[in-house]
């Protein structure tokens, strides 16, 4: 079985196995990898009662004869060896029927970033020890990548993480996650917003004084991080048992819709997505008027998608019109406000605790469903558990959150703290003194 092949956003002469693209991460032209065709789903995958064998078939009809069956079996089971439920919502006037939560917050560090980061950390280090080789990897998180990555790449052989996120705008918890101590990791609290962080990651790319470096990326510019993440919309589909779906899908920089995308064009059968952003709406506004208004982020509750230029909107650029994306998506921006209200009326009518992310996509269902009189059954991705976030919890409905095993284990573990100005030179610097 021949692996998918991959070419740049920015130039198609030239094709790429997985292996490449994912050890190198941006192209070299700055452009993000995309495949040149997307497979079908296995032939069989209807079948399927296990998530970690599922995962397998799928990602088996992407990279091909690239990792050997039995070594890619056991990548899998060992990255993805958590829960994926599916929750009824019922009894919600606000909602409506047929409304269902997939709950993509039981890997270690409780965010939908785990299954990402983990079955990508496990394919670079197969890949690494193959060829004998070290990498740098270099990470922008406005919230839950970082501490997947950190937690899903630690202790890898070969692989060392560089973290950067943007001070005093995360929540405490998820900054107790970033930095706690953890074999190969640094991470640095940027002087600046997730943009900063962010443009400073591609530009080290870039950067002719780097290049003798081995540097590759972790968050949704790699393509590896992606195809892992189209794999939970197929398990969420089977366990809906509907003939066909729609999903909503809260977001920031897009790679998490980009997954489920991958998974509709391979044949799983969904009407529609529903994206849901917050106050940081230039892909909702884009979708309406087809121009690009890029704007600073702005700070909100559901910090993790506080997202002014996301990546993968190139990806989707150069994967499909913009007619076609209008055909499969509907978008809507949620303030702090109404996030809250959502995370109180959702908890009174039917005792379901949602995180501020989740919240959005909550609110983003009933302004679909109000909006369109679409009443195909709806899944919403959620992508964090509401234990990050006390203070938004205690603030939405009056009382704690119960506490979370993997964060209170956290709590005993020492501590980095790191601060970085804003600037190419300043992670320059980082990157040379080691």
């Amino acid at each position: 079985m021949i692996s998918t092949t991959y070419k740049s956003t920015r130039t198609d002469t030239r094709t790429f196995r997985f292996s490449e693209a994912l050890l190198q991460g941006l192209a070299e032209d700055g452009g993000l990898f995309i495949p040149e065709s997307i497979p079908n789903l296995p032939a069989n995958w209807r079948e399927q009662t296990t998530f970690e064998e599922l995962g397998y078939l799928v990602l088996k009809n992407w990279l091909g004869d690239e990792v050997p069956e039995a070594a890619l079996r056991d990548l899998v089971q060992d990255a993805l060896n958590f829960p994926v439920p599916l929750v009824s919502l019922k009894n919600s006037p606000y909602l409506g029927e047929n409304v269902a939560v997939l709950e993509l917050t039981h890997g270690p560090t409780l965010s939908f970033k785990d299954f990402g980061a983990r079955t990508m950390a496990r394919l670079m280090s197969y890949f690494l020890t193959q060829k004998k080789q070290n990498l740098t990897i270099l990470v922008a998180t406005s919230g839950d990548t970082g501490s997947a990555v950190a937690d899903g790449f630690s202790g890898q052989d070969g692989i060392e993480v560089i973290l950067l996120y943007p001070k005093g705008q995360v929540s405490p918890v998820q900054e107790m996650q970033l930095v706690v101590a953890r074999t190969g990791v640094r991470a640095f609290a940027v002087e600046g917003t997730f943009d900063d962080c962010q443009r400073m990651v591609k530009e080290a790319f870039l950067d002719p004084n780097l290049a003798h470096l081995p540097l590759s990326s972790a968050n949704s510019i790699n393509i590896g991080r992606l195809l892992p993440q189209s794999l939970y919309y197929v398990w969420a589909y089977l366990q809906m048992k509907q003939p066909i779906i729609n999903f909503c899908v809260p977001s920031g920089n897009l790679g998490n819709l980009t997954g489920g995308l991958f998974a509709c064009e391979g044949g799983l059968p969904v009407n529609q997505f529903v994206v849901a952003h917050n106050a940081n709406d230039f892909f909702p506004a884009y979708l309406g008027t087809h121009t690009e208004d890029y704007k600073p982020s702005v700070r909100t509750l559901s910090n993790a998608m506080d997202v002014g230029v996301p990546s993968n909107f190139e990806r989707l650029k150069a994967l499909f019109t913009p007619q076609g994306l209008n055909d499969r998506l509907w978008g809507t921006s949620v303030n702090d406000q109404e996030t809250l209200e959502t995370m109180q009326r959702i908890y009174h009518e039917t005792g379901y605790t949602a995180c501020p992310h989740t919240a959005v996509g909550l609110e983003a269902v009933h302004r679909y469903r109000n909006e369109t009189g679409d009443q195909t059954p709806i899944i919403v991705l959620s992508t964090a558990h509401p234990a990050k976030f006390p203070e938004v919890v205690e603030q939405a409905l009056q009382h704690a959150t119960p506490p979370a095993e993997a964060l209170e284990i956290l709590r005993t573990k020492p501590m980095t703290h790191n601060t970085l100005a804003p600037t190419l030179e300043a992670l320059r610097d980082v990157l040379l003194s080691k």
